[in-house]
């Protein structure tokens, strides 16, 4: 009885199709062809192949063509990339500059902060001079009250 189907009348599937076409140019997904003997003999050992050379197709080993070798042109001296290069070395350099900009701004914002900082101890201290000033010549100017009384 299916578990999802009402059709109760089961018709067996034919069993899959194996291919089996040893000319093939490319390997399975390790490089390894399922006719070609295996790496092992019998007893474990490493088993050596004279006079063949294994160039293996595969996902982890294929050949990597460059363009000369696809007749493709040389992308590298495309004007195009070479103006795309040229404004990405473009724009390094311009957020370097604008990088040492910055770090420039800052140090002078801390230097004005600083000059700004420094002139109100100064105030500070010439207002408590002028303070101490200003005692003092009120002191004088009691001492001065009792001059005059001859004249």
């Amino acid at each position: 009885m299916p578990l999802f189907h009402s059709n109760s009348q089961r018709t067996p599937s034919p069993p899959p199709a194996q291919a089996t076409s040893p000319s093939r140019g490319r390997g399975g997904l390790f490089g390894r062809r399922a006719d070609s003997p295996e790496p092992y003999d019998t007893n474990g050992n490493a088993s050596v192949r004279s006079g063949s050379t294994r160039s293996g197709g595969g996902f982890f080993s294929r050949r990597r063509s460059s363009s000369s070798d696809s007749g493709m042109p040389d992308l590298k001296h495309d004007p195009s990339i070479v103006a795309a290069r040229q404004k990405v070395t473009d724009a390094e350099a311009a957020e370097t500059a604008a990088d040492r900009a910055l770090n420039e701004a800052r140090a002078a914002v801390r230097g004005a902060k600083e000059q700004v900082r420094m002139l109100e101890q100064e105030a500070l201290e010439e207002a408590r001079r002028a303070r101490a000033k200003q005692n003092e010549a009120k002191s004088i100017r009691k001492s001065t009250g009792r001059l005059g009384r001859h004249g």
